[in-house]
């Protein structure tokens, strides 16, 4: 079966850094569109970034400048790096597989990030 495994989060000063790894077993990693999500306290879930197959990515406007999403297909594992976090990136961290050619999604347990001010 298809696994995600987040990894990475924790508790960082605004201004810090963290990076999130998703690491992913019982599928073809390459062949699917990879996002991390976020999940604040009584908001919805929402997109943060996204990297195609082809290695296009996008980036919610906020973190725009500040995250950054990769992927190695070798090691079937996705990567956020996040810098000059503020106290409004807190939020558990969701990594998302979509299939390319199924439209099936995926989805991790989560990782809590939470920055203090």
């Amino acid at each position: 079966q298809v696994q995600l495994v987040e990894s990475g989060g924790g508790l960082v000063q605004a201004g810090g850094s963290l990076t999130l790894s998703c690491v992913v077993t019982g599928t073809i990693f390459r062949i699917h569109t990879v996002g991390w999500y976020r999940q604040a306290p009584g908001k919805q879930r929402e997109v943060v970034a996204a990297i195609a197959t082809g290695g296009t990515t996008n980036y919610e406007d906020s973190v725009k400048g500040r995250f950054t999403i990769s992927r190695d297909n070798a090691k079937n594992t996705a990567y956020l790096q996040m810098n000059s976090l503020k106290p409004e990136d807190t939020a558990v961290y969701y990594c998302n597989l979509k299939n390319d050619y199924t439209g099936r999604n995926y989805w991790g347990q989560g990782t809590q990030v939470t920055v203090s001010s």
